[in-house]
């Protein structure tokens, strides 16, 4: 590849870059801006002057700290729940042979068809007579009965581990437990993070669930009070954004860290059939 055409691709990719990235600038500039100035000048990039108490007064504005707490709980609850009942299921799908192993796993990726509208009701009931209605548990448990597209993305990287590795442990007098556990887990640590920080993400990001299954405030995650913020704030716009970016932050700079890992572990998935 030339020089100019490595030139190009940079130049085309930091343009896309920065399209993507304006919505986010725009929304990290308007919390900073006063509200008059949101007024006068909503297209300017830069503010004027910069007000920093715009994030103080977001956050004493709602429960933040409480929001916050209940959002860590439920992320740290279903990655936990995620990694470990998927990566058992794949594992199972990946190296261990019995009948109708291929079958099933056809079934469970049509499972992937089925929208989470068409479980919610079903989910509601069974959830509600087990008495976790209005708790995390209704969110957490369900991620540790495993999830049809990571337990295929841990499958297809599970696949790609020779299978002479797992047979020198088994002459080494490792039992399938073992060699799931202390041979195939470590080595598959870029897949693992890929699936928990795609869990991470939807678990942050969710609204549909705690709007179904939570009913007291105290137990709100950020994104659903952040839309009770928007409800009592909607004409305050420069408090909006403030708290808009306090919600992305953090997922910006967990992706920040972790996208070596991250890319790595979507490079490697699915390069066997």
């Amino acid at each position: 590849m030339t020089r100019l055409q490595k030139s190009t691709i940079y130049a085309l990719l930091i343009f896309f870059a920065a399209i993507y990235s304006l919505p986010l600038l725009v929304m990290l500039s308007g919390s900073l801006k006063s509200p008059t100035e949101i007024q006068a000048a909503p297209n300017r990039l830069l503010p004027e002057s910069w007000h920093w108490e715009n994030y103080l007064t977001a956050i004493q504005s709602m429960p933040f700290w409480q929001y916050l707490t209940n959002t860590l709980t439920l992320c740290v609850g279903t990655v936990a729940g995620t990694v470990i009942s998927c990566s058992m299921a794949a594992y199972a799908f990946a190296k261990l042979k019995w009948w109708g192993r291929d079958k099933l796993f056809a079934v469970l990726i049509g499972t992937m068809l089925l929208p989470w509208h068409v479980t919610m009701i079903p989910r509601f009931l069974l959830l509600r007579e087990l008495g976790l209605y209005n708790t995390l548990g209704a969110l957490i448990l369900p991620t540790f009965l495993g999830d049809a597209f990571s337990i295929f993305l841990l499958r297809q990287f599970f696949r790609t581990i020779p299978e002479d590795i797992s047979e020198a442990a088994r002459i080494d007098g490792l039992s399938e437990w073992g060699i799931f556990w202390r041979v195939i887990m470590p080595m598959s640590v870029p897949a693992l993070v890929t699936v928990g920080l795609f869990q991470f993400v939807a678990a942050w990001n969710d609204f549909s669930g705690p709007l179904l299954f939570l009913s007291n405030k105290d137990r709100f995650p950020l994104a659903y009070g952040l839309e009770q913020f928007v409800s009592s704030y909607a004409d305050q716009t420069h408090l909006l954004l403030a708290a808009a970016t306090l919600f992305t932050l953090p997922i910006v700079v967990l992706f920040f860290f972790a996208q070596k890992t991250f890319l790595k572990g979507i490079a490697t998935t699915g390069l066997k059939d």
